[in-house]
């Protein structure tokens, strides 16, 4: 779809492995770099200069740091204030939900049971997020 690279931030292996098969299968060639906590998330947005991502897939309950945590630090550091953040994640709760939001969150999604309803989830995604959306320029480093 694009060259640029989605951040996605999950901790659970079997999650993992079936957010990149549900990319590849939907033809989603943009490398993937995976944290598996907010502490590696923050090292690679703030750190080694790396360039920033076409979007992030946040998943809520992430040890060390976890989700709402890192989605308030990227919407406070102007370098990433724009980024795109999609909440991925288990959680049904309300207040996750409202929080993420209130917080700045560009989507919230409740990742599905089914795989063939996840793989669906994940194409609209990319096709929504990466290839319709019209990013903002990406600002000058600081």
């Amino acid at each position: 779809m694009n060259n640029k690279a989605i951040l996605l931030l999950e901790d659970n292996p079997d999650d993992e492995a079936l957010t990149l098969r549900a990319l590849k299968k939907n033809n989603i060639v943009n490398e993937v770099i995976v944290a598996h906590d907010g502490a590696e998330a923050f090292d690679f947005l703030y750190g080694n200069g790396h360039a920033l991502p076409a979007m992030v897939l946040l998943d809520l309950k992430l040890p060390k740091i976890d989700g709402l945590v890192v989605l308030r630090r990227v919407r406070a550091e102007p370098r990433t204030r724009l980024l795109p953040v999609v909440i991925l994640t288990t959680s049904r709760e309300e207040q996750d939900l409202v929080t993420s939001y209130q917080l700045g969150a560009n989507s919230y999604i409740c990742k599905p049971v089914d795989f063939a309803q996840f793989t669906e989830a994940v194409r609209q995604l990319g096709l929504y997020w990466l290839v319709l959306n019209e990013a903002p320029p990406c600002p000058r480093s600081q």
